[in-house]
């Protein structure tokens, strides 16, 4: 996951999100130090999970995604299966809880 895939308005997020499988969004601002604290982590986390397709989106770049996804928070982390929101954890994530919820939805999305 080095190279970064970063989204940069609605129709972007809505065509990556409807156009895989599974798809993950990490939704974060830049002057937040939860978000690039917690960004490596859950990199690590997702590397397990190669058919995850991830993506970035600034809050800051594309403000309107807050009303869009309804978000009041950042960082946002947002899994989809088939363009359904099965998870979704904001702001303080524990990592070990993180993994074990993707485990399961990866495997019974197989």
């Amino acid at each position: 996951m080095s190279a970064k895939n970063e989204l940069f308005s609605i129709e972007e997020i809505e065509h990556f999100v409807h156009n895989h499988h599974l798809a993950f969004l990490y939704i974060s601002k830049t002057n937040c130090s939860v978000c690039h604290a917690l960004l490596p982590k859950v990199e690590e986390v997702m590397a397990e999970f190669p058919k995850i397709q991830m993506a970035f989106v600034s809050v800051d770049d594309v403000p309107n995604i807050a009303g869009h996804l309804s978000i009041f928070t950042a960082p946002v982390l947002i899994l989809y299966v088939d363009g359904k929101e099965v998870l979704r954890e904001a702001r303080f994530v524990h990592i070990e809880q993180f993994k074990e919820k993707v485990e399961k939805i990866y495997f019974l999305a197989e």
